[in-house]
């Protein structure tokens, strides 16, 4: 031990120190959450750090994601490359895993095998309902975290007879409304990176944690909290006596298909939506042109693609025919 945590280990003893550096934590998504929660880990000593993320630096991300800088973004590093090279200048003492791939059931419990925790740093639910149901398959703490516009949302996912995240899905508000479509600002950001840290340090340290879901929003200066113990689902398909971790299997997951001659991909979700048309069309007039609403669908420009959104969450995106493409501008859009 050196005197670089001695602060820290003041507060937390010998052994919670000794605990963190021993352990493995994996970081799911390297955006605004992603890169707060990663340097704050590394700086706590953290022994080794896991980084996945699909996606690469963009001048929009600087004003939120704390590790990238703008000559990043002129070269449109990866978002996990880049962030280990900031992160190995903060601190030699943490071993440092970049991983550029997609999050999703058929990766995922590769990625996580081998973590003493997982921390939520993805920007859409249903990837972190296939986070959750390898978290609890494999008993590996997840701290949930989200946030848009300047409202966000923590919980810790530890098993031991407390709700999973999928047990919680109607107590979380709407996923209709994005970064890309509302905006956010960095301070909530911070908020809920450090929300999510001090609960892994404590689960780390092997502190006692309650399942409290906690709301927060910066800007109103209002503060929420839950205690959702009792809101566990014995018949939860994630948690329940007879488990069977849905969102690991393809039948779960958001369809994408390519149109054939059309230059076009057709996304379905893996549940029917229930979309407010007219609202959307009110909240994206800053985003997209040429927007066409009736009751059935909405038409709209989303830079160099063409969208139709249906009431049911279904979307055909013109101007590709390349899935990720589409997914990630469904993904912007709806969530």
């Amino acid at each position: 031990m050196t005197s670089r945590f001695l602060k820290q280990e003041l507060f937390i003893g010998k052994e919670g120190q000794r605990n963190i550096q021993n352990s493995h934590a994996v970081i799911l998504g390297a955006g605004a959450l992603g890169t707060a929660v990663s340097e704050m880990l590394v700086r706590a000593g953290i022994g080794k750090l896991t980084i996945i993320d699909r996606d690469y630096v963009e001048q929009s991300n600087l004003q939120r994601q704390q590790l990238y800088t703008e000559e990043d973004a002129e070269k449109k590093l990866p978002k996990a490359i880049a962030a280990e090279k900031r992160l190995k200048e903060i601190s030699s003492y943490t071993v440092i895993e970049p991983i550029v791939e997609d999050i999703n059931f058929h990766t995922v419990e590769n990625f996580i095998r081998g973590a003493s925790i997982l921390m939520d740093g993805t920007d859409n639910f249903e990837t972190r309902l296939v986070i959750n149901d390898a978290a609890i398959k494999h008993q590996i703490p997840f701290l949930f975290g989200a946030c848009v516009g300047s409202y966000g949302l923590s919980y810790p996912v530890i098993g031991e007879n407390t709700p999973c995240l999928h047990c919680l899905i109607e107590q979380l508000p709407s996923q209709q409304i994005t970064c890309d479509t509302a905006g956010v600002i960095s301070p909530i950001v911070q908020w809920v990176a450090a929300m999510q840290v001090s609960q892994a340090m404590q689960i780390l340290s092997d502190e006692t944690i309650i399942p409290v879901l906690r709301s927060f929003d910066i800007w109103k200066m209002e503060y929420v909290e839950m205690n959702v113990a009792k809101l566990r689902n014995d018949n939860c398909p994630t948690c329940g006596k007879e488990a069977n971790f849905p969102y690991l299997s393809s039948q779960n997951q958001t369809k994408a298909a390519v149109l054939c001659g059309r230059d076009a991909v057709h996304i379905r979700p893996p549940l029917p939506k229930e979309l407010d048309l007219y609202e959307l069309s009110q909240q994206w007039k800053s985003l997209a042109i040429n927007i066409i609403a009736n009751p059935y669908l909405l038409s709209f420009h989303y830079g160099d693609y063409r969208v139709i959104l249906f009431k049911d969450g279904r979307a055909i995106i013109h101007g590709t025919s390349e899935v990720s493409v589409a997914k990630s501008i469904y993904t912007k859009l709806i969530g």
